[in-house]
């Protein structure tokens, strides 16, 4: 971490030097430079100060979360300015070339307003975007509903509503009283089964006390249950002893459970409706390498007949690929998460983009292979950059439907 963020300061260091070069083109004003120099000596400071004090023991969530805004919002946006910087210089070596092989009289050309101010203009923006991300972006709680048809699925059940929720990194945020639109949000639903799909912390079991009360009144008929993502078993965090690492997921699962919530360790539970019943399974994390792969669906799929509807809580969407849709236990949908649509990009009817997709190919909404769902929830919370731009925050309602 520190070597990373020393490397990324004295990259855009170079930057500034570059970009400084380039303020006459809007004014040679002593004041402006001034500014644009005190400005980013405060910011390149406060980058430095984190590096040289950072040990992993006292890294805290909301030093991470200052170093991502100071980053994304006001450091980042500088690439847009060098890229229209640098199309200009190539524009102006170009001209002062062609000036000396045509026996012309070369001189170099002035740098192009127009390139100018589409460069400040882009990182004006993208700056702006970033902090309404944080400021709004990760309150914009929208529920996505899916209507989903299963020959497999008991006429009993047609009709039946599964709330999803995902990734909520409880230690992410500082003020439950911004969220409390998410238990509106979720009850005017009424949905007959709430299930979260693991990562409710970052790292402790503490950090859920703040969010605890919220998630408590959330309200579904045939109950709430979860699994525990990557994050939930703490092995992000530093404890002071192993007893107090080994307790951390105990703990959690407790305090979960005082909210209401019965977490599901490669187990699986059934709904009955009169004679029909279906079948909720939840793994534990399962993701590749380096994840951990504690998720056993041989073990939490026991006994259930093939032949029955079965829903699957599992954390990453990688597992669905590299056993799900291929296993005997014949799962018709599989709920995930994990991915949070990397929290950047745009997601619109028929464009869907984020950086994340290059690492995960199904990374957001749903998707079908060889004849099994697969859906991958945006997620509820924010990790370390404490915004969102164009990923939205998600609350997931499926509607089931008997084919």
């Amino acid at each position: 971490m520190r070597q990373m963020i020393i490397a990324l300061t004295v990259l855009f260091i170079l930057f500034d030097i570059y970009i400084f070069r380039s303020l006459k083109v809007f004014s040679d004003a002593k004041w402006l430079k001034a500014a644009y120099l005190i400005t980013n000596a405060l910011l390149y400071a406060a980058m430095i100060y984190f590096a040289l004090h950072i040990d992993k023991r006292e890294i805290h969530p909301y030093n991470i979360q200052f170093l991502a805004i100071v980053f994304v919002a006001f450091i980042l946006p500088k690439a847009l300015i060098v890229i229209f910087n640098v199309m200009d210089d190539v524009l102006r070596v170009g001209q002062y070339s062609y000036q000396r092989v045509a026996g012309q009289d070369a001189h170099w050309h002035s740098r192009r307003k127009a390139l100018a101010y589409i460069g400040w203009g882009s990182a004006a923006l993208l700056s702006g975007l970033m902090l309404d991300g944080v400021l709004f972006g990760k309150y914009r709680h929208r529920v996505r509903r899916v209507k989903l048809k299963y020959p497999a699925l008991p006429a009993a059940f047609n009709g039946y509503k599964v709330i999803q929720l995902s990734d909520v990194h409880s230690g992410s945020f500082t003020d439950a009283g911004r969220l409390e639109h998410i238990v509106k949000l979720v009850n005017d639903e009424q949905p007959d089964l709430i299930l979260f799909t693991g990562d409710m912390v970052n790292s402790y079991a503490e950090e859920f006390e703040l969010l605890q009360p919220l998630f408590a009144r959330l309200h579904a008929k045939d109950g709430k249950y979860s699994v525990l993502g990557n994050h939930d078993y703490g092995h992000y965090g530093v404890f002071d002893s192993a007893a107090a690492a080994a307790a951390n997921v105990p703990k959690l699962i407790a305090m979960q459970k005082k909210a209401g919530f019965t977490m599901l360790r490669n187990e699986h539970f059934s709904v009955q409706r009169g004679q029909d019943k279906i079948y909720i399974i939840g793994v534990e994390n399962w993701g590749l390498k380096p994840f951990p792969q504690y998720g056993d669906l041989d073990k939490a799929a026991a006994g259930v007949p093939a032949t029955a509807f079965k829903i699957l809580m599992s954390h990453d969407p990688s597992h669905f690929d590299a056993v799900v849709k291929h296993h005997p236990a014949n799962v018709q949908l599989t709920l995930s998460g994990h991915t949070h649509g990397m929290q950047f990009g745009l997601d619109l009817k028929n464009i869907k983009w984020s950086p994340v997709q290059y690492k995960y190919p199904k990374w957001a909404d749903l998707y079908e292979s060889e004849g099994k769902n697969l859906y991958v929830n945006r997620g509820f919370g924010v990790l370390a950059y404490p915004g969102r731009v164009g990923i939205w925050p998600e609350i997931t309602l499926f509607t089931l439907r008997n084919a």
